[in-house]
């Protein structure tokens, strides 16, 4: 760092908090002087608070009354590559910095010295008593294996009060150990002999090898048919990527993805990476943060907000499943991962690999366009091929009463029985059913906080709302009527469904996949494993199973509803069908064995289904291309979505009418609205929305940026603004 960089002790610095303030605060440099970038701890009124250098203080604040930086933090300093991402990011995002700072800190107790942080261990002993609550708690410790846990996050884990934790503690159950200091991760070797790779593997790694050594930007599409191997490409460019002593980051749509997707890491590397997701413990994620920065990680796997580490030479970052949705965050930061670490990658010269089988039309267009390389690998690995694709009409399927499984998808399975081979059922609505009615008067069971309405989980035997989370029992009574005995299920869920292949196949083994029925992330690792082993006959499954996951025997797919992602006004609903078909019909056939995928739907002649059924992937994104392209929506015209809530409907409509006076003019931009959003009470808020569309050269970030800035909502009024929306609820 230059001199610039470096201020003495008692010179004026401005720190950024990850307090929501609207400013950068001035300090006094703390004995012994700090760097531009250092994180510090810093007085707030009578708290101590994190933050980081950011640059000289401002000069503006009475020099008497300034308080000195209490301490530097023993981690690296902030890299000008980080600060220049975060504050770019936040200009597109229209995110507070403060936002950005607590998104780029997510580590608990960075701020402690190791002698301050206790972790707690299984013990040798058993208490005196065995209660349910404390059983919770050792169920919690056997089930991760030995992994340390502070006090707080056990408790939360367990679902019990820090009491129960400490009665543990003394009776011998649990130890008590000091945090040991941070250790750097396991060395990780590329010389390692890789896979063989055939010949289009191998000139698609060398690609990517090269972009690599380059030391430059560079963004690769890796557009690959489901099983082609993908994995093992961009591996080749980890490898790479090591070798010039860079550090490499892969992100992953799903936590479920990680068990088997490390076992491929180590078995290429000779050790495990670092991990970086919501299901890792507070001291792993707090030690993969500090190796990071140290550059003692070379390589981290893990969910979208991995892109927020402090790497300190980031060289590699792999998208897998670019075009997932979950690279969308949707309440906090509103931010796309995949745009997100091209920005990142542009700024510290790193290289891009997007990766996927059904690429999202965004990158698909980019690639056309020249601004991204792309590398196609067109056939399946070794001897397995593609499945066979064939819609099935429903309008011609004899169907009884309360059954989904058609004539045509039964008889399919019970070959595979037969056979000794899996199959899959995929419906991706989670579940028993998605409406409960009262039969003598036909109200729909609805959510008391929502505009929604309640879907029954038998399993858990509660009605739940999958907006805001809220619970409350099956009534025995219509709660509109008062009559009792009339509540019925409407349509399928995955739980009903299982019950229905259950009455079909009374001797078949049948696993129900789905992120609502596993207390942990670590418990549905353990069943995918269990079924990739051959512990399943029949698999069902919501969009869980599209991602990643490599079943040996599964041969084939059935789609129950496949037309359920066609509904609405979302207006990717095609592309998404089509992406989620395609990916779940690819779990089929990926071994020896031929795979046949059967898509049960009542409109075969939409673009997405005939599609399907021709294996035109390429020709769907064309006829997606030109309607877009015709329309000027993305990726060929920009889009902002602005919602407003507050309490009751007439404080919201005032609102939007005061925000709708206050646009500002802009050439070529049309703003739509307000209108009441399709979820019109969340959470007991009603809700009004804009949408704003430009042409694609016009800094739309910008103008609302200027719109919100003339803005002054009354308190109750709450205001979210989305760049590039994903979801239109």
């Amino acid at each position: 760092m230059s001199t610039e960089d470096f201020f003495h002790h008692g010179e004026r610095v401005a720190v950024l908090t990850a307090q929501p303030l609207d400013r950068l605060l001035d300090y006094r440099a703390p004995e012994g002087g700090c760097f531009r970038g250092a994180y510090v701890e810093v007085p707030l009124g009578p708290r101590k608070v994190l933050g980081v250098i950011w640059g000289r203080g401002a000069g503006d604040f009475d020099s008497a009354k300034l308080r000195s930086v209490i301490r530097v933090l023993d981690v690296a300093p902030m890299r000008e590559e980080m600060r220049s991402f975060l504050g770019k990011a936040a200009d597109y995002t229209l995110t507070p910095m403060h936002a950005m700072l607590r998104l780029a800190t997510r580590a608990p107790g960075l701020s402690d010295p190791p002698s301050m942080r206790k972790i707690l261990r299984l013990g040798e002993a058993q208490p005196d008593r065995m209660t349910e609550a404390r059983a919770k708690v050792l169920a919690v410790m056997e089930e991760f294996g030995g992994q340390a846990f502070t006090s707080k996050e056990l408790a939360d884990l367990a679902g019990v009060t820090g009491s129960v934790v400490k009665g543990l503690v003394k009776q011998g159950a649990l130890r008590e150990e000091e945090t040991p200091r941070d250790l750097p991760y396991p060395h990780l070797d590329p010389e390692l002999p890789g896979k063989d790779l055939t010949a289009d593997q191998a000139t698609a790694a060398a690609a990517l090898a090269e972009g690599v050594q380059s030391g430059a930007y560079g963004t690769t599409l890796l557009k690959g048919v489901t099983g082609s191997g993908k994995t093992e490409v961009y591996l080749e460019a980890v490898a790479a990527c090591l070798r010039k002593g860079r550090q490499a980051l892969v992100l992953l749509p799903e936590i479920a993805l990680t068990a088997e997707f490390l076992k491929r890491v180590e078995q290429r590397f000779g050790a495990t990476p670092a991990e970086w997701h919501s299901g890792a413990t507070m001291t792993e994620r707090r030690r993969v943060w500090r190796m990071v920065g140290q550059g003692n990680a070379q390589l981290v796997i893990g969910a979208r907000s991995a892109l927020f580490l402090p790497f300190r030479d980031l060289g590699l970052i792999i998208v897998d499943e670019e075009h997932d949705t979950s690279y969308k965050q949707e309440d906090g930061v509103l931010y796309n991962a995949r745009d997100m670490a091209v920005l990142r990658a542009a700024l510290c010269s790193a290289q891009v690999v997007l990766a996927s089988a059904t690429p999202s039309l965004e990158t698909w267009a980019n690639a056309e366009a020249g601004k991204y390389k792309r590398l196609d690998l067109t056939s399946r690995f070794g001897t397995a091929v593609l499945p066979e694709m064939k819609a099935l009409d429903m309008r011609a399927e004899e169907l009884l009463p309360s059954t989904w499984i058609s004539p045509s998808l039964k008889f399919a399975m019970k070959k595979r029985l037969e056979a000794g081979e899996q199959s899959l059922l995929f419906l991706n609505r989670r579940g028993f059913a998605p409406v409960t009615i009262c039969r003598a008067c036909g109200a729909q069971v609805a959510c008391d906080h929502c505009d929604a309405r309640m879907v029954e989980h038998r399993f858990q035997k509660r009605l739940m709302c999958h907006q805001c989370g809220e619970t409350k029992p099956v009534p025995e009574a219509c709660p509109s009527c008062q009559v009792e005995g009339k509540m019925a299920p409407v349509g399928p869920g995955i739980e009903r469904l299982g019950e229905e292949a259950a009455a079909l196949f009374p001797e078949a083994r049948i696993a129900v996949l789905s992120s609502d029925l596993f207390g942990s992330a670590r418990a549905l690792k353990a069943r995918i494993e269990e079924i990739a082993a051959g512990e399943a006959d029949i698999i069902l499954g919501t969009q869980l199973v599209a991602k990643g996951h490599n079943f040996p025997l599964l041969t084939l797919v059935g789609v129950i509803d496949a037309d359920l992602g066609l509904q609405g006004s979302d207006l990717r609903a095609g592309e998404r069908t089509f992406q989620l078909m395609r990916q779940v019909a690819g779990r089929a056939g990926r071994a020896e064995r031929p795979g046949r995928a059967l898509v049960q739907t009542y409109a075969p002649d939409n673009p997405a289904m005939m599609a399907l059924a021709d294996n035109n992937r390429d020709g769907f994104l064309q006829i997606e291309r030109d309607v877009r392209a015709e329309l000027g929506l993305p990726p060929f015209g920009r889009l902002a979505a602005m919602i407003l809530s507050a309490p009751s409907a007439q404080m919201v409509d005032e609102a939007a009418q005061d925000i709708i006076r206050n646009a500002p003019n802009g050439e070529g931009i049309e703003v739509f609205g307000p209108a009441p959003a399709p979820i019109t009470v969340l959470r007991g808020r009603h809700r009004r929305r804009f949408l704003v569309k430009s042409p694609k050269n016009i800094d739309l970030s910008a103008y609302m940026a200027a719109w919100t800035a003339r803005l002054k909502l009354p308190n109750p009024v709450r205001m979210s603004v989305d760049i590039d929306p994903y979801s239109f609820l």
